[in-house]
């Protein structure tokens, strides 16, 4: 099958070999709050600040030694190079917890262990929900000093673990800062709000760090439950402090309206700034991190990266939660959804079909992007499968897995 592959592209002049070897390279970053619905390790308070897992599936990781063993057998049945995401919650504590303006790097060696034993990067996120000083859904913008000092604190304390992460694993960190605050109604000072916030990221970003391998980013958002009418990181607001700041814009495709899609966005951002980073979700009239499947804007997503000759310069991460399926499940089908993507993308004529475009030649793009369509795209990623040892149906292997670990607990 792959070898009728090979040449059903070669016809459309694609090398099949360097797509599959693209991708093999092509980290994406698996995030760990799929396994435990976001609960965290650390104070295990509601979600807040729009956040919200729906279902009851059996099998929640409620331990580190859990989610890491869900994780693992996620990681086997996920071919290709991977990252690890974590978020701050996910501190491990030995002895006597501390609170998050306080934890430190040795909070999170498990982690870096887990990592070093997988031959994983990690990335990470200051976690500035669920928990009590996040008051009245305000934190790095809140009016209240305390609460913002606790905050920055926190922000700092995550850059120095950034740094640890980078050092320890040898590979770049990527930590990205996202507030949940905002109104659920609409409120009478807008501005202020939005300076504190910048005067608190600019306090955060006074630590000392190592830029060539820690890469700071900033995710903006529409609106949340709870929060519909006024969202304190807004679209303008994150891309003007990264570019101002000299750090690297962040964009969730689940975090813009409706009508906008972060596939047309993705040329833009490239052409001001050195990287960009992405997260990847797939939002169902909100932003509702459903799980990633192959559809239409993931695979547009991934025509962009190619096109632009970006592989190097994006920071390509998955964030959603189901708690109504199987959770590891959930994990490998919306990474292999993004891998599958990445395919898709190396396996089009990119060069051919920007020529067809100068030239003015638009029927005939028109024709080679339906032909593409059909081609034997399958057989492709079947074979990479199989040299990544890997199998197809993995299904079958994560039933048995719920059988034997997941209902125990």
């Amino acid at each position: 099958m792959y070898s009728y592959a090979k040449e059903a592209y070669k016809k459309f002049g694609v090398d099949t070999e360097r797509a599959l070897e693209l991708l093999k390279r092509t980290p994406v970053s698996v995030h760990c709050w799929q396994g435990d619905d976001v609960v965290g390790f650390d104070c295990r308070e509601a979600l807040s600040g729009g956040i919200q897992t729906t279902g009851r599936y059996p099998g929640r990781a409620t331990t580190p030694e859990e989610l890491m063993a869900d994780l693992d057998k996620a990681f086997s049945l996920i071919p290709g190079k991977k990252k690890l995401n974590l978020h701050a919650s996910y501190a491990i504590f030995d002895g006597e917890p501390v609170g998050r303006d306080a934890i430190e790097p040795r909070h999170f060696a498990k982690w870096v262990e887990f990592a070093g034993e997988r031959d994983l990067g990690i990335d990470f996120n200051p976690t500035f929900f669920a928990h009590p000083m996040a008051k009245d859904n305000l934190t790095l913008s809140s009016p209240d000093a305390a609460v913002r000092r606790y905050w920055i604190a926190h922000g700092k304390a995550c850059l120095r673990i950034a740094e640890y992460f980078a050092r320890e694993t040898g590979e770049p960190c990527v930590i990205n800062f996202w507030i949940p605050d905002g109104y659920k109604d609409l409120p009478a000072d807008r501005i202020g709000p939005r300076r504190r916030f910048m005067e608190s990221l600019d306090e955060i970003l006074s630590v000392p760090y190592d830029r060539s391998s820690v890469y700071v980013t900033l995710e903006s958002k529409v609106f949340g439950i709870g929060l519909e009418s006024y969202t304190v990181g807004s679209a303008e607001f994150c891309l003007s402090y990264a570019d101002s700041r000299g750090i690297t814009p962040l964009m969730d495709n689940g975090h813009y309206h409706p009508t906008e899609t972060v596939s047309d966005k993705i040329s833009a951002l490239l052409l001001f700034h050195p990287r960009i980073a992405l997260h990847l979700t797939r939002a169902v009239r909100w932003d509702s991190d459903h799980v990633v499947l192959l559809d239409d804007e993931t695979k547009e997503i991934m025509k962009e990266v190619v096109r632009c000759g970006a592989l190097d310069r994006v920071f390509l991460a998955t964030d959603y939660f189901d708690a109504s399926i199987n959770r590891v499940s959930a994990l490998v089908t919306g990474v292999r959804s993004v891998q599958k993507a990445l395919l898709y993308a190396l396996l089009e004529p990119g060069e051919r079909m920007k020529a067809l475009q100068d030239r003015g030649e638009t029927t005939e793009l028109m024709v080679v992007g339906e032909e593409l369509k059909t081609a034997p795209f399958g057989a492709v990623w079947q074979e990479y499968l199989c040299r990544e040892g890997v199998p197809e149906d993995y299904l079958r292997e994560i039933k048995a897995y719920e059988k034997e670990v997941l209902k125990t607990r």
